[in-house]
């Protein structure tokens, strides 16, 4: 066939492309986070390019790959191989996707480290300029911060008056329902005390008036008998 071997051969070429891909990606990444000088010292060109050789032939042989299952005669078989194919498209592409992450990371880190090489060649050049920018920065976010400081105590001290002030209003409040209480309370024992005397008035009058009825009749008895 046509691209140097079977669709099989061709297919375990490129997952030994891979497998040597993500080797290298990893060694890459174990450069940057073992070594703590100049990206540009750490990346090894020679492996970046290994790389992205390995990523390129591997895209090639997906496309070989994806030209060649399409005329396996046995439609399990060639559904089987389009599966095979586009997984190993999936890898390649996610591979490509970190190599570029790490571009980038490593662009960042490169540009950074220049910007703080030409900040120290500033300050070499002009340090007293420089430190009385930075005392001036120092100063002015400490003056922000005592303000944020003032202001936070202020409002703490506000929050601390309102709250006393809701709890003297609520004392009141249940001071006065108290009173009130107490207040209903005694005018209902007035009234009950006052019904008692009235009621003890009424029933000593008809005390008397038994009495005296008693009499007269014992009285005209006894008359009636003599």
């Amino acid at each position: 066939m046509e691209g140097g071997g079977t669709l099989s051969e061709i297919h375990q070429r490129s997952m030994r492309l891979l497998l040597r891909t993500r080797d290298g990606l990893e060694r890459l990444e174990r450069l940057n986070s073992s070594s703590s000088i100049s990206p540009s010292a750490v990346d090894s060109p020679e492996l970046v390019f290994s790389i992205k050789k390995d990523i390129s032939q591997i895209q090639s042989l997906c496309v070989e790959m994806d030209r060649m299952w399409r005329s396996v005669a046995n439609k399990g078989q060639r559904d089987l191989w389009k599966r095979k194919v586009e997984h190993i498209a999936e890898e390649c592409d996610s591979l490509k996707e970190s190599l570029d992450k790490h571009l980038l990371r490593n662009q960042k880190r490169m540009q950074e480290a220049k910007e703080r090489a030409q900040l120290l060649e500033r300050v070499n050049g002009d340090n007293a300029h420089v430190l009385r920018i930075f005392d001036e920065e120092v100063q002015a976010m400490q003056s922000a911060r005592n303000s944020s400081l003032m202001l936070e105590e202020a409002y703490n001290t506000g929050v601390a008056v309102l709250t006393k002030y809701a709890e003297q209003r609520d004392r009141l409040k249940r001071a006065q329902r108290k009173a009130l209480d107490i207040l209903n309370t005694v005018g209902l024992s007035n009234s009950v005390l006052k019904l008692i005397e009235k009621r003890h008035r009424v029933d000593k009058w008809i005390a008397y008036a038994g009495m005296i009825t008693t009499i007269i009749v014992v009285y005209a008895f006894w008359r009636w008998t003599h």
